[in-house]
């Protein structure tokens, strides 16, 4: 893609002067990722809900996002001076983080691409489009779809428009070459890359001290105070494990010394506490005895316990089976009954049948 051009030397009264034009590193390269972290975002918005995936807009949505964010840089004081926000002097306006304007630039720009699905799915992010931008972003690092060299250029360009005050850059201008290069060679601005074994850190002359305070290769003496230098990122792991100044509890703790005494001093405690620890073990001791009696009572109560229950409960089961023998005995007995009763009916219609018949027999030939 084409990028945003060199200003070169800059013409002052008639002549040309040479541009010193470095950059704060860190700052150039927070952009950078800014930039690429927004590209990933109006693609996927620009194709929510449609049949497009966000790689087939990558293009188009760079080139446009990177035309407008130039637009919008250098439009910007005049935006500022025309909104006055109350301020006499819309410069101050300019005293946010770089990063917070250029934000609301690549926001802005995202809005006016939405997809219309997009926009009618909500304000919130739902927690599905998030993982699809964080996935879309991988894929453009792993492919080096926008090189980060790209990306510093833009972000140098946009700081040449917002940076009015001249914070992150610097603005020197010399007649000569070699002045451009004497200066360069102190410019709070150049490059530096950190010495310290293990560090591959590139950062600004300006920022070395903040570097420095932050380097995870830098040795420093225990913030425990033992004998010992330390590189910063084994601080915790020193700390917590080998240093000899680390805190520990007596290793009599739980037999009932509280006292907390530092690693390299456990053989000069033990020696100095030899009849408490003695007292605190022998106490020990004979609290387990008592306690080993107390547990046998209690096992012995338990037992005991537990053979009444078990009689209980065989009395129990019994009397319950014979409830229910019970039960069913007066149901047979109800059912007998109902049988008896029904067999003396049939007995009464016999007898009945009987008489009816021997009357027939005495009088065959009724009149």
């Amino acid at each position: 893609m084409d990028l945003p051009a060199d200003p070169g030397p800059v013409e002052q009264g008639g002549s040309l002067l040479l541009s010193c034009d470095q950059f704060d590193i860190e700052l150039v390269n927070q952009i950078a990722n800014l930039l690429l972290s927004g590209l990933a975002t109006v693609c996927v918005h620009n194709t929510t809900g449609l049949l497009k995936v966000p790689a087939a807009v990558a293009v188009e949505m760079r080139r446009g996002m990177v035309v407008h964010l130039m637009e919008r840089s250098e439009t910007y004081l005049a935006e500022a001076a025309a909104r006055g926000d109350g301020n006499p002097d819309p410069v101050e306006e300019n005293c946010k983080d770089p990063t917070e304007i250029i934000s609301d630039f690549i926001d802005d720009f995202t809005n006016s691409r939405r997809s219309v699905h997009s926009r009618v799915s909500g304000r919130l992010m739902d927690e599905n489009k998030r993982g699809k931008i964080m996935e879309f972003l991988r894929a453009m690092r792993v492919d080096g779809f926008w090189l980060m060299d790209e990306r510093k250029a833009i972000a140098q360009a946009l700081l040449r428009n917002l940076d009015f005050r001249n914070r992150f850059r610097c603005p020197m201008t010399f007649d000569t070459a070699r002045q451009l290069a004497e200066h360069r060679s102190q410019c709070c601005f150049r490059p530096l890359i950190c010495t310290k074994p293990g560090c591959t850190a590139t950062f600004s002359a300006i920022r070395a001290e903040k570097h420095d305070s932050v380097c995870p290769s830098k040795v420093l003496p225990c913030r425990q105070h033992c004998s010992e230098n330390v590189l910063r990122r084994d601080m915790e792991s020193h700390c917590s494990t080998v240093c000899p100044m680390t805190v520990v509890n007596c290793p009599f703790h739980r037999v009932g010394c509280q006292s907390a005494i530092p690693r390299c001093t456990i053989e000069q405690h033990n020696s100095d506490f030899i009849h408490p620890h003695l007292h605190y073990v022998l106490e020990t001791v004979r609290k387990q005895e008592i306690s080993v009696e107390d547990v046998k009572k209690r096992v012995q109560v338990l037992e005991e316990s537990l053979s009444e229950f078990l009689k209980t409960l065989d009395v129990q089961s019994l009397t319950q089976r014979l409830e229910e023998q019970e039960e069913k005995t007066k149901k047979l007995e109800d059912e007998l009954s109902k049988s008896q009763s029904t067999i003396n009916e049939q007995k009464a219609k016999v007898r009945k049948l009987e008489r009816e018949l021997n009357k027939v027999r005495q009088n065959p030939n009724p009149a």
